[in-house]
């Protein structure tokens, strides 16, 4: 806004009549008179160390590995290399691998899914207002929580789609955000009010976590969250974990494969950061049982006893990943404008692979 103010005054000298004499405004110092050369010498005077200033002011993030824990550097190789996949995209979510060779990728802002292969190039599958998390369910289908039909659906290669639930009792739900399958094939998924439809009217009263199972039956498994965000379950389906956006914290409760419920809710960690920094959002499980969440500046490594081993930082604020590449040893990130993908030391648990495979 300085510089604006300056380049306005600066066309203002040089389109005025009168070109001998012109007042200028520089913050900090009395108004002086100058002659149009001096006007222009004092002005370049003035923008260099505002220029310098901000760029000190906002630092460029980068990538870096940030170990807490020697056993970080057992998740991942102290030499690894981020390499980005592909950019420019307004905002990317729920990426998705697909055993073929490419991935799924939501963009927020530019309202599609893609399909992005290897080299960069990308593809439309579908056109839809702020679709969000993906994942595949047991029979390979794509499923999307998009926020703008504030509903589950199925998509299919082609693009067509198909609303699996939008209400619970009723109720429209609120703007689902991120999806997994569970351990007894039922879908969970969470449902904030973070990308509620503007000018829309919230009409569940909570945000909540639900369970939509193969009949279209839906049921309420949490809702003592403000926010949730992410979800995942741990490798041996005992666990269930879920982000909270506004509380910066994870909870994990118990899972019951039997009957397909949730309970004893329990703070595992907190990710706490600047207002800048992002917040906790998507996660993803390795074999192991260890945790891969987005947060503040980047991706925090958990163990399974809720310790913070290390921070993958990027240099965009990720918002989801998922495990990719022909062993599932490579982890593709969304991170804003960018997509990018990390080689590890672990292989990632991946829930329709590994159902599939019982």
């Amino acid at each position: 806004m300085i510089l604006s103010v300056f380049w306005f005054q600066l066309a203002t000298v040089r389109s005025g009549t009168k070109t001998s004499r012109t007042r200028i405004s520089i913050p900090g110092r009395p108004n002086l008179r100058f002659s149009e050369l001096g006007a222009r010498i004092a002005l370049a005077f003035a923008i260099c160390p505002l220029m310098a200033s901000a760029q000190t002011a906002a630092p460029q993030r980068g990538f870096e590995l940030q170990a807490l824990s020697p056993r970080f550097w057992k998740i991942v190789r102290r030499d690894a290399r981020l390499a980005k996949l592909a950019t420019g995209f307004g905002f990317t979510e729920g990426p998705v691998w697909d055993p073929q060779g490419y991935l799924y990728v939501s963009d927020e802002v530019q309202n599609k899914i893609y399909r992005l292969h290897e080299n960069g190039e990308r593809e439309t599958v579908l056109a839809l207002g702020d679709p969000d998390g993906n994942t595949y369910d047991l029979r390979m289908r794509l499923l999307d929580c998009a926020s703008v039909l504030r509903a589950i659906i199925q998509v299919s290669p082609s693009g067509e789609y198909t609303v699996l639930a939008d209400r619970y009792q009723g109720k429209r739900f609120n703007s689902p955000n991120d999806v997994v399958l569970g351990p007894d094939h039922a879908i969970y998924f969470t449902d904030p009010t973070l990308d509620l439809p503007k000018g829309q009217s919230q009409e569940i009263p909570f945000q909540g976590v639900y369970r939509l199972d193969e009949r279209g039956e839906v049921r309420l498994e949490a809702r003592d969250l403000t926010q949730p965000n992410g979800l995942a379950f741990s490798p041996n389906g005992k666990r269930f974990y879920v982000d909270d956006s506004e509380q910066r914290n994870i909870r994990v409760y118990v899972f019951n494969a039997a009957t397909g419920s949730v309970s004893g809710g329990r703070i595992f960690g907190e990710e706490n950061g600047g207002p800048d920094d992002g917040v906790p959002d998507g996660m993803r499980m390795d074999q192991e049982g260890d945790m891969f969440v987005t947060g503040p500046k980047g991706i925090w490594v958990w163990d399974a006893q809720g310790h913070h081993l290390g921070t993958i930082l990027m240099p965009e604020q990720p918002a989801n990943l998922a495990w990719g590449d022909n062993d599932y040893g490579t982890l593709f990130i969304t991170a804003t404008t960018s997509v990018y993908k990390l080689r590890t030391s672990v292989h990632g648990f991946v829930p329709y692979l590994a159902y599939a495979r019982k």
